[in-house]
């Protein structure tokens, strides 16, 4: 058995786009091309800070979907981007609908028609349900050791920026150090 890859960018802006963690699974299914593109079943993707001294999230790869399956994937038509007051709602990253052979229309959303190429270039969309997701104030990298070791052991942790601000989640499913 192969050793899964890690791979590690600089989230430059955590809006819920770029990862998507909404809706119980968490998906790149825009920018980061040669990420999207070489990343296998397994491998470890990890967002960090603008100054990469923070950990915005780490997610296992759980599936690899081309655009035009991801698109007719029912499991998926709730991350299309609807114009909600939800911030879940809006930052769909479900934006490429096939139109023809490897031909495609994008919806409205926070990408415009200079990032086609690129996002489409990238070939596929990772999906995951087993992540770590810490968003805005991050954790510290220093940590990022023993965040890795908690998704490589855990099952599946799914945390979105609602549920972390939640006054109900237990204390005891809050994997950050405290500081």
């Amino acid at each position: 058995m192969t050793e899964p890859s890690v791979c590690s960018y600089v989230v430059m802006n955590d809006s819920g786009f770029a990862p998507n963690p909404f809706h119980g699974v968490c998906t790149l299914a825009c920018c980061k091309p040669v990420i999207r593109r070489t990343a296998k079943v397994g491998d470890i993707v990890v967002g960090l800070s603008s100054g990469c001294e923070r950990i915005v999230y780490a997610m296992r790869v759980g599936e690899v979907l081309t655009f035009a399956d991801y698109w007719n994937d029912p499991r998926f038509a709730a991350k299309r981007p609807m114009r909600t007051t939800a911030l879940r709602d809006r930052q769909g990253d479900n934006i490429y609908e096939p139109v023809g052979p490897g031909r495609f229309r994008q919806l409205p959303s926070r990408h415009g028609p200079n990032d086609v190429e690129r996002d489409l270039n990238g070939r596929n969309v990772l999906v995951s349900t087993e992540l770590v997701y810490f968003g805005g104030p991050a954790v510290p990298s220093g940590s990022s050791k023993s965040a890795l070791k908690r998704l490589k052991k855990t099952k599946s942790v799914k945390r979105t920026r609602a549920k972390r601000r939640s006054k109900r989640l237990p204390a005891s499913t809050d994997k950050r150090k405290r500081q």
